[in-house]
């Protein structure tokens, strides 16, 4: 296949009788969801697709046929009624297979604070949780309803990280706490604008006399034994909204939403020791934050993201950035290329990383719309079991990138066009 960024927004066809072209496009999987955010798989599991909802609801999609079901309902511990609240992650630990255990990041009743808790499937029921085996393994208050970033994830190194935004408001301006250098670059008992490394299967508890936190720090963490909390991993964030860990090469990406100039995605190698800041507030992405008074120098330990873009209405411009993962599924013209969006301008692009920059900066949005239902609003993107891409769209719909035959995507365009022109209705 010729370079992606060449394909056309539609298939070409051309008389060749060898091997045919196909088209790289979206095939929405299911419909009528009440706001998902996310969509992952369990461990060593390829025929279902766990999806979360907003409201506090883990449903489970059989990718083999078979309607949706419902593995958790935690609704009534959630509050959701900010536009940022909710049921935002969800992880299931690497022996998940044998121990069972799954976690959830949740902004809690009443008060919103952020919860990470927790559960354990049902003994001889891989379709239902048990309500009754919550453990709460983290509580972070939260003082407002916004920048509550929410993504959980496990690393090669089976510990859990753990995303937080900087505690909303605008310019990090500390809110909860008495500090005038912001919540993200405070790491003195201040958890807001992090990534956090934790051991939620540790043997013991290091916060014995603390009910809010329940886990084993691990001792590589980079502020274990020096100033700084222990939890920490990596720093100076605004809303890292959708992380994901390289299922090949185990690199971590982050994308992290800015303020009122450029949206990031930030990049850590699998060989990182942690400790990376981030730069929020001093920096929005890779320049000065230009609010008076507030922005300045690269901080000590600033690393600048792998890419960021201007907000605006261009082609490779957004206002909200969503993150994504790096392909790993059966798509040959795909291995390699880290997939992201913008949620407020509908845009889906992908970069490959080249060295300490990138290459290949392709906008997909065009091509990506499906058949069927379209991707309004990209508030996630998810992987299968097989490393299947899917995007999350917050009105309802989930769709998966599929490689199809041009021949029959054209001829159904041309039925429908027909169609048209004879007055009649098509049937999708």
């Amino acid at each position: 296949m010729a370079s992606l960024r060449a394909v056309p927004l539609f298939c070409v066809l051309a008389v060749v009788p060898a091997a045919l072209p196909s088209c790289i496009t979206t095939q929405r999987v299911i419909s009528g969801l009440q706001s998902p955010v996310f969509a992952t798989h369990s461990p060593h599991d390829n025929n279902r697709l766990f999806i979360l909802e907003k409201e506090g609801r883990i449903r489970i999609l059989p990718l083999t046929g078979g309607g949706l079901s419902t593995f958790l309902d935690i609704t009534a511990l959630v509050r959701s009624t900010g536009s940022e609240q909710g049921l935002l992650g969800l992880a299931f630990h690497p022996d998940y297979v044998t121990n069972g255990c799954f976690y959830v990041n949740y902004t809690a009743q009443p008060d919103g604070a952020t919860h990470v808790v927790e559960y354990k499937v049902q003994p001889g029921n891989p379709n239902a949780a048990d309500p009754a085996s919550a453990r709460l393994v983290l509580r972070v208050p939260q003082p407002q309803t916004n920048h509550n970033a929410g993504w959980l994830g496990f690393g090669v190194d089976n510990n859990l990280y753990i995303a937080l935004g900087d505690g909303g408001s605008s310019n990090d301006d500390g809110t909860g706490h008495t500090i005038a250098v912001g919540n993200a670059q405070d790491i003195d008992n201040n958890l807001l604008g992090k990534i956090l490394r934790v051991n939620p299967l540790g043997a013991g508890d290091d916060f014995p006399l603390d009910p809010d936190k329940n886990y084993v720090i691990p001792l590589g963490n980079p502020f274990v034994g020096i100033p700084g909390d222990d939890e920490i991993w990596a720093y100076g964030l605004r809303n890292p909204w959708r992380c994901s860990f390289d299922r090949l090469t185990r690199d971590f990406w982050i994308g992290d939403v800015g303020q009122d100039t450029r949206e990031e995605i930030d990049f850590q190698p699998v060989s990182s020791a942690g400790g990376e800041n981030y730069g929020w507030r001093l920096r929005e992405g890779s320049i000065a934050n230009p609010a008076p008074g507030v922005g300045g120098a690269p901080p000590p330990g600033n690393v600048d993201p792998l890419y960021d873009y201007q907000h605006g209405n261009g082609q490779f411009q957004g206002r909200s950035v969503t993150g994504g993962y790096v392909y790993r599924g059966p798509i040959t013209e795909l291995q390699g290329k880290y997939f992201f969006g913008d949620y407020v301008n509908q845009k889906i692009w992908s970069l490959t990383k080249s060295g300490n920059t990138f290459v290949d900066l392709t906008d997909w949005t065009s091509q990506f719309q499906p058949d069927v239902g379209a991707i309004n609003g990209v508030a996630s993107f998810g992987e299968d079991g097989q490393g299947n891409l899917y995007i999350v769209d917050l009105d309802g719909e989930i769709f998966r990138v599929v490689k199809t035959n041009p021949f029959a995507r054209a001829a159904r365009s041309v039925s429908q066009s027909v169609g048209r022109f004879l007055g009649r209705s098509y049937d999708r």
